[in-house]
């Protein structure tokens, strides 16, 4: 009898469990997580302060959250979070039992403002999975007791534009030629037809420009070039002057001849950042609708070694007549990006920006802090700099002196030369200096994201891997501008 006892009751509580087990399955779509605000008030580092919707929920659980809160663990600082579990709605003992259960839908505290929750929960949940056989669970985000949707709405969009960039930079080489490249973005702007025109230049039509820079570097690849052309008319007047962006677009660098150490060359595969944060913009711009117009240019190409590679010491002749000699063909990006300059003035633009990882000099100067801004006027770099205010994604002036000047237009067999007549100094500053040479607007900027292009643990709502960086300031400085006018 003991026995049987024994039994029936285990038996019991077997059903019971799986029936609970069962049941908690049922709710696992269901699971939802909540972000909320703590902060501390400017002097006064020895309490914390709840935000208003943060309030509100602790008021609904009777003080629940603050009790959690002071008796959990050191104050949290700054850029910390803690975890709590099952403190509203589901029971404790619930979530024990499955404590390795994943969350799929998040609601978000606006903090005080919406747009940057948004863009901080967006970007903090990107994750580059697309060639792995397990997935990561896809998290729903939703604003949090609040009414300011339009900007959620906004910061969400501005987010998935910097999380386009990166999925294009952590692809690898293989999987995003300069072809399927070109091909991605016209599949991403096909929702904005009646707004974007997007043209897919053939080696043909580059021959036909006289692009000679930009095919020295194509040459040595059996991938064909392209040259990418997105056209976003956005403003009433259709003949507004449009702000033109040009995007270096090196799909691989492996240096050509010059060719680079093999360590991280792997890394080499966003070296289309610059092609890859423009196109973005403009496909953000379009999604935003911003009333402006904005022509983005990207020239894409591989460089890489072969019989048929320019060699150091060649000459070749860019678009706009002017002869370079390649001395180092690891200094690929000016070369492609000078053609694509000239061709940004037949626009007859109000403004043109290039962004390109060029230098690792950048990356010596500046760090990851902010990308490296070098300029012929000060009306477009205060544009830029108020664009990176409120973004945080910052931007900071460098020096175009005439002194660099000299050193690329001192060349033994050409008009220039591909690089610094002093190899080792001021390499950033040297490469705009030659980008100058191909500068005729009055209003120009050449934006040095070398430093930018990664994330270790710098910026704490970006993981680590290819950050995208600096798309929202770009679309921020379009929008600047759009309101301008």
């Amino acid at each position: 009898t003991m026995l049987l006892v024994r039994r029936t009751a285990e038996t019991v509580v077997r059903r019971n469990y799986l029936r609970s087990f069962s049941a908690s399955q049922a709710r696992q779509n269901d699971r939802k997580g909540l972000v909320l605000g703590v902060f501390e008030k400017e002097g006064d580092e020895s309490s914390l302060h709840l935000t208003e919707a943060a309030t509100r929920f602790d008021q609904s659980l009777s003080g629940k959250l603050s009790e959690l809160l002071k008796i959990s663990g050191p104050a949290l600082k700054k850029g910390k979070s803690r975890v709590f579990y099952g403190i509203h709605k589901v029971t404790m003992t619930f979530l024990v039992l499955e404590s390795d259960l994943e969350v799929k839908h998040v609601e978000v505290d606006a903090c005080g403002d919406a747009q940057s929750a948004a863009e901080g929960a967006i970007l903090g949940l990107f994750q580059y999975d697309q060639l792995k056989a397990k997935k990561k669970n896809k998290v729903i985000t939703q604003l949090y007791e609040s009414t300011d949707i339009p900007r959620w709405e906004k910061g969400v969009l501005y987010a998935e534009g910097q999380n386009l960039a990166r999925l294009l930079m952590e692809a690898p080489a293989n999987h995003l030629t300069p072809t399927i490249f070109a091909n991605t973005i016209e599949e991403k702007v096909a929702s904005h037809g009646e707004t974007v025109t997007v043209k897919k230049r053939s080696l043909a039509w580059i021959e036909e420009q006289k692009m000679g820079a930009f095919l020295s570097v194509s040459r040595g690849s059996e991938e064909p070039p392209v040259f990418l052309e997105l056209h976003y008319r956005g403003a009433p007047d259709s003949s507004q002057a449009p702000l033109v962006l040009v995007g270096k677009g090196i799909t691989f660098d492996s240096g050509g001849i010059s060719l680079k150490p093999s360590p991280s060359m792997d890394a080499m595969r966003a070296d289309m950042g610059g092609a890859a944060t423009v196109c973005a913009s403009v496909v953000t711009a379009a999604a935003l609708k911003l009333p402006i117009n904005i022509i983005g240019l990207a020239p894409l190409c591989e460089n890489m070694p072969s019989g048929k590679a320019t060699k150091p010491g060649d000459v070749v002749t860019a678009k706009n007549g002017k002869t370079i000699q390649v001395d180092n063909t690891d200094a690929e990006g000016r070369l492609i990006l000078a053609d694509a300059l000239c061709y940004g003035h037949t626009f007859n633009p109000r403004a043109i920006v290039d962004v390109a990882t060029l230098t690792g000099a950048v990356d010596v100067a500046l760090g990851s802090a902010a990308c490296g801004v070098f300029t012929n006027s000060d009306w477009l770099w205060e544009q830029l700099h108020k664009a990176g205010i409120v973004t945080g994604d910052r931007v900071w002036r460098m020096p175009l002196f005439q002194h660099y000047t000299r050193q690329v237009t001192d060349s033994q067999l050409a008009d220039l030369n591909n690089i610094g007549k002093y190899s080792r100094s001021g390499g950033a500053c040297t490469a705009a200096a030659f980008l100058r040479e191909f500068v005729t607007a009055p209003h120009w900027a050449h934006l040095d994201i070398a430093g930018v292009m990664s994330n270790k643990d710098e910026v704490p709502y970006l993981r680590k891997g290819m950050s995208g960086r600096p798309t929202r300031t770009l679309v921020e400085f379009a929008a600047g501008l759009a309101h301008k006018d």
